[in-house]
C-alpha cells in the first residue's frame, strides 16, 4: 500500500510525489496470503526499504520486529491510518493488514478488544461520539476507515437511539474531523442493507440498485447506515480546513465470515443446538451474497489506493458493492456448519409470513421485558427478509476501478476455526424463556388464523417481484 503520508499530501496537491521512487516502488498489487499489498516481483528487485531501527510498540509493549522473510518486499514504511470499530473482528483484521505493509495504524473503540493487538498498531480506547476525542486521535492521521456501527442483528436492532447516535451522530464526526484536521482520505464500511428493504435483487449494481427511501426501512441499523452511507458520498470534494479537497468512498458488503469471526457464527451455532433452528422458511431458491473477512479486508486497502492521485481519484465519491462474487442460499450454505454440530438441515419449512409475524410479536416481548428478562430473538423483521428473499449483487466495478479480485473461500474452514476456539456448548434455555418463545410462536399463529392470512401478513415487500 503506498505510504499514507505521502499519499495523503499528493491526494492534497494533485500531483504524484512516487517520482523520486523506483518504478517497481511504485507498482503494487495485493497479496491475499499475507493480506498486505506488496511490491510486483516482476519488475525487477527493489532495493530493500530501510528498516526503522530498534522495535516497535503496540498498546500492550514492546515487541521485535519480525523478519518477513526472503523474497518478499513490503510496501515502504510511512503514514498513519485510523481505524474506527478497531476492536471489532473487520477492524483488527484491517488495521493487521495496514499495519503489516509499514503503515502506523491507530486502532479506535469503545470496548477493549478480545486480540492480541497486532505489530504495528497501538490501542485507543475512545467513543466516536465523543468529538473531541476523536479529534485527539486523529492526530497525523492520513486516512480514516471508519468501520464503526452499532446494531447489526439480534437484539441490538432494537436499541434505536443508541443505533443513530454511533451510526449517523458517529459518522458526522468522523467527516468533521476529517475535514478540520486536513485527513484527505475516508472510506467507510456501509451494507448492502441500505439498498434492500424487502424487494428481490438479482445480481443488481450501483447504477442499478440506488439506496432507498428511508421509511421502507423496517429496522434502526439500515435506515442510519442509509443516512451514514450518502453523508460520507455527500462529503467527497470539500475543502479541508488545510488546503486540498477530502476524497470519500464506501463500500457495502454483506454478511462477513473467516477465521475467528463471532458474530454470525456463535449466534446460528447456539440456536442450531439450542433447537431453534430447525425450520426454514421464504423462498427455497432465495439468493444472497457474503464475504470472507479476507477479502473485505483487500477491498478496502485497495478502495483507500483508488482515492489517491496515483490512481487518478477513482474511487473518489463512489460506492462499491463488495462479496466473494458468489452468491448462496443461507440453508444450503450453513451445511458445513449443522454437519460439524451433529445436525441434519431443517427438514420443516414454514411460510415466510408465519415466520414475520413471530418476529414482530418476538420484537415486542423483547422490547416490554428487557427490563426484567432478556428474551432471546431467534430473528428480527430485517432479518427474516434477509434470508427469505433474493438480493445478490454483482462487483464489477470494483473489478474494474480497484483491481478487486476476490479470493475463492470455503465457509467449512471458517467452521472449523470456530468450533476449535469456542466456548463450552451453551446450556439449555430457562424454561421462563422457552415458554416465552413457545407463547410468542402460538400468539403469531393465532393472529394469523384469526386474520385468515390476510391484513397483518408480511408487507407486500415481500411479495413483491420487482426489483
Amino acid at each position: 500500500m503506498k505510504p499514507l503520508g505521502e499519499a495523503a499530501r499528493a491526494a492534497g496537491a494533485g500531483r504524484d510525489l512516487s517520482h523520486g521512487a523506483p518504478r517497481c516502488c511504485r507498482d503494487r498489487c495485493w497479496c491475499a496470503a499475507r493480506q498486505r499489498m506488496v511490491l510486483c516481483r516482476t519488475k525487477g528487485p527493489p532495493a530493500r526499504p530501510g528498516q526503522p531501527a530498534g522495535t516497535k510498540r503496540r498498546s500492550n509493549g514492546v515487541v521485535p520486529h519480525r523478519s518477513r522473510g526472503p523474497g518478499w518486499q513490503a510496501a515502504p514504511a510511512g503514514g498513519r491510518a485510523l481505524v474506527t470499530g478497531g476492536a471489532g473482528y473487520f477492524g483488527r483484521s484491517l488495521g493487521r493488514a495496514l499495519a503489516s505493509s509499514g503503515v502506523s495504524v491507530v486502532l479506535l473503540d469503545l470496548h477493549e478488544p478480545r486480540w492480541e493487538i497486532p505489530e504495528g498498531a497501538v490501542f485507543q480506547q475512545s467513543d466516536i461520539r465523543d468529538y473531541d476525542a476523536l479529534y485527539k486521535a486523529c492526530e497525523g492521521v492520513d486516512c480514516v476507515f471508519h468501520t464503526a456501527s452499532y446494531g447489526m442483528s439480534g437484539p441490538e436492532q432494537l436499541k434505536k437511539e443508541q443505533i443513530e447516535s454511533v451510526n449517523v451522530g458517529g459518522t458526522n464526526n468522523v467527516i468533521n474531523v476529517c475535514l478540520q484536521r486536513s485527513i484527505p482520505r475516508l472510506v467507510y464500511t456501509s451494507s448492502v442493507n441500505v439498498v434492500f428493504a424487502g424487494s428481490p435483487i438479482e445480481q443488481g449494481d450501483e447504477e442499478t440498485v440506488p439506496c432507498v427511501p428511508l421509511d421502507r426501512h423496517v429496522d434502526h441499523y439500515s435506515k442510519t447506515k442509509a443516512i451514514a452511507d450518502q453523508a460520507v458520498l455527500a462529503a467527497n470534494g470539500r475543502t479541508l480546513r488545510g488546503g486540498g479537497l477530502l476524497r470519500t468512498c464506501v463500500l457495502r458488503p454483506p454478511g462477513i465470515y473467516g477465521p475467528e469471526e463471532r458474530r454470525h457464527l456463535q449466534r446460528v451455532a447456539v440456536n442450531i443446538e439450542r433447537r431453534l433452528f430447525s425450520f426454514s422458511f421464504g423462498d427455497r431458491e432465495a439468493k444472497m451474497n457474503w464475504v470472507h473477512v479476507d477479502n473485505l479486508v483487500m477491498a478496502h486497502v485497495l478502495a483507500a489506493e483508488g482515492l489517491t492521485a496515483g490512481k487518478g481519484f477513482v474511487a473518489s465519491g463512489q460506492a462499491y458493492y463488495i462479496n466473494d462474487g458468489e452468491s448462496v442460499n443461507l440453508f444450503e450454505w450453513l451445511t458445513p456448519l449443522f454437519e460439524k454440530l451433529g445436525y441434519s438441515r431443517p427438514l420443516i419449512h414454514l411460510p415466510v409470513s408465519l415466520v414475520y409475524t413471530a418476529a414482530i410479536l418476538m420484537e415486542c416481548l423483547h422490547v416490554a421485558l428487557r427490563p426484567v428478562v432478556g428474551i432471546p430473538l431467534l430473528f428480527t423483521r430485517n432479518e427474516v427478509r434477509n434470508i427469505a428473499v433474493t438480493h445478490t449483487f454483482r462487483i464489477d466495478k470494483a473489478r474494474r476501478q480497484l483491481g478487486f479480485t476476490p479470493q475463492r473461500r470455503d465457509l467449512a474452514e471458517a467452521v472449523d476455526g470456530y468450533l476449535k476456539t469456542r466456548a463450552r456448548s451453551p446450556r439449555r434455555l430457562p424454561a421462563c424463556l422457552r415458554a416465552a418463545l413457545l407463547l410468542g410462536g402460538a400468539l403469531a399463529l393465532l393472529l394469523l388464523l384469526s386474520c385468515a392470512w390476510g391484513d397483518l401478513a408480511a408487507p407486500r415487500s415481500l411479495n413483491s417481484t420487482r426489483p
